[in-house]
């Protein structure tokens, strides 16, 4: 399984020095990502480093969830009154259609929202410091780990799968 770290650096040159410790220690090029203040992301970092993430697929699927359990809801409450006339089929739809629109309005909302690194160390990335994210199987990791805090990173609690991501 695929687990996710997050170290902080000093500056862009520490985190291209840390990208490539990790790159040497058998993280994937896409696997190692960068996150920093958005002056220093715009003039300082690759685009293609640049951890974009937001919470859009998350709030997506918990958006069909809760719409469609409020649909099926809705809808088993209609077929229970005689004189509304739902069928079966009716409440399908009333379920699907409460699954689209929780769907595409959670959506709308997760697009806005930063993502968890962002959020959990907003105080570190605003003091000017480099984060630097690695999604890596858990047997690289302990390497990876001990060679980016010999160069100088610091591991940040933050442990995470990278389903999803």
């Amino acid at each position: 399984m695929r687990q996710r770290r997050v170290f902080s650096v000093n500056d862009v040159a520490a985190a291209e020095t840390a990208v490539a410790t990790a790159r040497a220690c058998g993280a994937a090029d896409e696997d190692v990502s960068l996150i920093a203040r958005s002056d220093i992301e715009l003039r300082q970092i690759p685009d293609d480093r640049i951890n974009v993430e937001s919470d859009l697929m998350p709030a997506a699927m918990r958006g069909a969830a809760g719409g469609g359990a409020m649909g099926l809801l809705a809808g088993i409450a209609a077929i229970s009154v005689p004189p509304i006339g739902i069928t079966v089929a009716g409440v399908a739809l009333l379920t699907l259609a409460g699954a689209a629109v929780g769907t595409w309005s959670s959506a709308l909302v997760g697009s806005t929202v930063p993502n968890p690194i962002r959020r959990h160390f907003e105080a570190e990335i605003e003091s000017g410091r480099v984060l630097v994210v690695v999604d890596a199987e858990e047997e690289a990791l302990p390497r990876i780990e001990a060679m980016l805090t010999a160069g100088g990173a610091r591991l940040l609690p933050f442990e995470a799968t990278s389903v999803l991501t």
